[in-house]
C-alpha cells in the first residue's frame, strides 16, 4: 500500500509530458467518452482525465457520481441515465473509462448496454476477481456492505445478478490497464483470458494520473472498434 504514495510524483510527471498537452495524440473528434470513478471516489477523482480529453478534442462526461459505496445495481442507475444521454446528445455509441471499480462497474454497464457502447477500457480494475484487494480495501468493502444492509436491507445475494454479468464474456472490445506494482488491487484480477490487457508502470491510484496510460488511451479511443 505504501506505493500507493507515488500519485503525486506521477501527477508531476504527467503535466510535464507532452502527452498531457495533447503533443503527437490524435484528434478526438468529438468522439463520446463516460468516465466512471473507483470504489470510495466520485466525479472529481476523475477530474484530470476529463479535462484532458476535452482538451484534445473528445466530448466527455462524468459518470454522475458523487460517492461510489452504494451497492452495484445502485450505482449502475446514474451511470446508465449519463450513458444514454450522451449517446442521444452525440449519436454515437460511447467508450467507457472506469478507474478500479469504475471499470468493474463500466464493464457490467456494457454488458447490459452494448448497443450503446463503443469499447470499455478500465484502469487497476479486478474483472477477474472483483474481491482480490488489498486487506485494507477489502475492510471498506466490508464496511459499505454493512452500510448498504443497514440503508437498504439488501442482503449480499443482491450482488449475484450483478457479478453474473461481470462474469460473462465481453460483448464490446474490453481492454484492461493494469500495474504489477499497483497497491490496492492484485494486478492478477485484472487479467481474463477474454479482456486485453496491457501492462503499464505505476501506483493504483496514479493510473488516472499516469502519462503512460494517457498515450494507450489516445491510440485505443480512436482504433476503428466498431462501425456506427
Amino acid at each position: 500500500m505504501w506505493l500507493e504514495g507515488r500519485v503525486y510524483i506521477e501527477y508531476l510527471r504527467l503535466v510535464r509530458d507532452p502527452v498531457y498537452r495533447g503533443i503527437e495524440v490524435p484528434p478526438g473528434l468529438g468522439r463520446p467518452v463516460l468516465l466512471i470513478p473507483g470504489f470510495l471516489a466520485g466525479d472529481w477523482t476523475l477530474r484530470t482525465p476529463f479535462q484532458w480529453l476535452r482538451r484534445v478534442g473528445y466530448n466527455p462526461q462524468m459518470g454522475g457520481v458523487s460517492f461510489n459505496v452504494m451497492y452495484s445495481e445502485m450505482m449502475l442507475r446514474p451511470l446508465i441515465n449519463s450513458l444514454q444521454h450522451l449517446k442521444r446528445r452525440t449519436g454515437a455509441r460511447v467508450a467507457l473509462i472506469g478507474h478500479s471499480r469504475g471499470g468493474v462497474l463500466a464493464k457490467v454497464l456494457s454488458h447490459r448496454n452494448p448497443e450503446l457502447v463503443e469499447q470499455v477500457i478500465t484502469l487497476g480494475s479486478p474483472l477477474g476477481a472483483p474481491f482480490d484487494v488489498h486487506p485494507l480495501t477489502m475492510a471498506g468493502v466490508r464496511a459499505a456492505h454493512a452500510y448498504n444492509v443497514f440503508r437498504y436491507g439488501h442482503p449480499a445475494s443482491v450482488e449475484k445478478r450483478f457479478l453474473r454479468d461481470l462474469a460473462a464474456p465481453p460483448r464490446v472490445p474490453t481492454t484492461s490497464l493494469y500495474s504489477r506494482t499497483d497497491g490496492v488491487v492484485n494486478w492478477r484480477a485484472c487479467l481474463r483470458p477474454d479482456v486485453n490487457a496491457i501492462e503499464v508502470n505505476g501506483s493504483h491510484i496514479g493510473l488516472a494520473l499516469n502519462p503512460e496510460v494517457y498515450r494507450i488511451l489516445a491510440q485505443l479511443l480512436t482504433a476503428p472498434w466498431r462501425t456506427q
